[in-house]
């Protein structure tokens, strides 16, 4: 009887071993490519491993791009995006879950027809808005339009939901108020969907490419991934060098998932469990 059962168990991780080996493959040769030489990288048929690995194409990333100024802008960017979805979410959440007030349904449904609409669709009114402020071609316009979002809000409605009535219920008979309720109780209690929403919008802010590209033009006022953008030229393109600026720009994402995952994958599960 315990056969059939460990047959289907090791089935299942072959399955889910193939599936991890899919998606690690494109990073695998993002940093094989890294290390190769440019004729390497143009060969055909592929060649898979460097005849010796160019380290030297990592340093020639910082004197074809500020890659200095723009990872300091990403940081920037990211943070604020991440503090604002966070907070901002939160209180929305709070408020479509807990408190009573006019149209609270139709409002929120609102909130939910924007997950349906491509968020393309709003970059030309985003960008009136960052030129109306004077704040073109600025940090803060890489950072502004991303700091609240409709995803975040349901997210966190969903976590609030989960908090039993009897805990708001004992707080008012202490002599709480609305914000002492959302902050010593609500937030504590739900801080590991609050962390899974955090890397979510840090890892969405990290890799936004358009946004950047349509509203910044400086190169050293620019995101990293749109500072990437610009070393494919229109006829050549050093891989190698491109290559390696990819792989540099993505380890702050990965050492940032690795290190949250298991608090990543605890609050996404638990946002799903009540509607």
């Amino acid at each position: 009887m315990a056969r059939p059962g460990r047959t289907g168990l090791v089935a299942t991780h072959a399955v889910l071993i193939a599936g991890a080996a899919l998606m690690v493959l494109p990073f695998a040769w993002e940093v094989l490519t890294a290390l190769k030489t440019l004729s390497e990288s143009l060969a055909a048929p592929p060649r898979v491993f460097p005849a010796a690995a160019q380290w030297g194409n990592f340093a020639a990333v910082f004197d074809a791009v500020p890659f200095g100024a723009q990872f300091r802008n990403t940081v920037i960017m990211t943070l604020l995006r991440t503090a604002g979805q966070v907070f901002l979410s939160a209180a929305a959440g709070f408020a479509f879950a807990r408190l009573e007030f006019p149209f609270k349904r139709a409002i929120f449904a609102v909130f939910l027809s924007m997950l349906m609409i491509p968020p393309q669709l709003f970059i030309l009114s985003q960008y009136q808005v960052i030129q109306s402020l004077g704040l073109l071609d600025t940090v803060i316009a890489l950072a502004l339009p991303g700091m609240f979002g409709a995803f975040g809000v349901f997210l966190t409605r969903q976590y609030f939901l989960q908090v039993p009535d009897e805990l708001m219920d004992a707080a008012r008979l202490d002599g709480a108020n609305v914000p002492q309720i959302f902050f010593r109780v609500m937030l504590p209690l739900t801080r590991n969907g609050l962390v899974a929403l955090g890397i979510l919008a840090a890892i969405w802010a990290w890799n936004d490419l358009l946004w950047p590209l349509v509203v910044n033009s400086t190169p050293d006022k620019l995101s990293l991934s749109a500072g990437l953008a610009f070393m494919q030229g229109q006829f050549t393109t050093n891989y190698p060098m491109l290559m390696a600026g990819a792989t540099l720009a993505s380890l702050p994402m990965i050492v940032l998932f690795v290190v949250f995952q298991k608090r990543m994958i605890e609050g996404i599960a638990a946002g799903g469990i009540k509607g």
